[in-house]
Formats: structure tokens, sequence, C-alpha cells
């Protein structure tokens, strides 16, 4: 029990630290609503929350490494800034992933629902 006490407590700290994280989740949430509004179905609910899992996971990866790295290193380090902007386009790489997926989802539901048939 208390590793899921700690693990709630890392994503209340992600989401009330990290604005990036709000943003994904914002579209996380945006997602489902729009899974309910269009009617997906089970693969393509897979693949939304199985995307918008990953987007999140990365970002708070992204976090845990950049507050890792201040704290062991405070000051500017080369090797410590790539190593952040690597963990940042992990984000990056998941989150383009998740929105093209999005587009292949939604954007031929969108047009059928808008279409005069």
């Amino acid at each position: 029990m208390r590793s899921f006490y700690y693990a709630f407590r890392g994503l209340l700290i992600l989401f009330r630290s990290q604005k990036n994280a709000r943003i994904h989740l914002f579209f996380f949430l945006l997602a489902i609503c729009c899974g309910f509004l269009f009617k997906i179905n089970a693969i393509e609910w897979s693949i939304i929350l199985l995307c918008s899992g990953l987007v999140i996971a990365a970002e708070a990866m992204n976090t845990s490494i950049e507050r890792l790295a201040d704290s062991v290193h405070p000051e500017h380090h080369a090797g410590i800034g790539e190593s952040k902007d690597i963990a940042a386009s992990a984000v990056l790489i998941t989150a383009i992933a998740a929105l093209i997926l999005g587009l292949i989802i939604f954007i031929p539901k969108i047009f059928s629902w808008t279409s005069p048939n």
C-alpha cells in the first residue's frame, strides 16, 4: 500500500509542478471525451490509452531525470544538459506519435460525423 501512496504522490507532484504534464493530461482527457463522442471501438480505445499513458510516463521520467540531474549537479554541465535534452526528446517523440495516431483515429470519424449523409 505504501508503494501506491508514493506513486500517487509522484503523480500529484508531476501534475502540480509541470505545466507540460497538465497539457498532456488535458489532451488525454480531450481524447477520452472524443472517444465517447465518436464511439470508438476497443482497439481504438487501446491505442488512445496506451499512447496517452506513454506520453505521460515519458513526461514523468523526463521530470525525474531533470530533478535528479539538477540535484546532483546544480551548475551548468554540458553532459547533464545533453542528458536532459535527450530525455525531453523522448517526450516529444511519444507526443508526436500519439498525435499522429489520434489523427488517424479521429479525422475519419470527424469527416463522417460532419458529412451530410
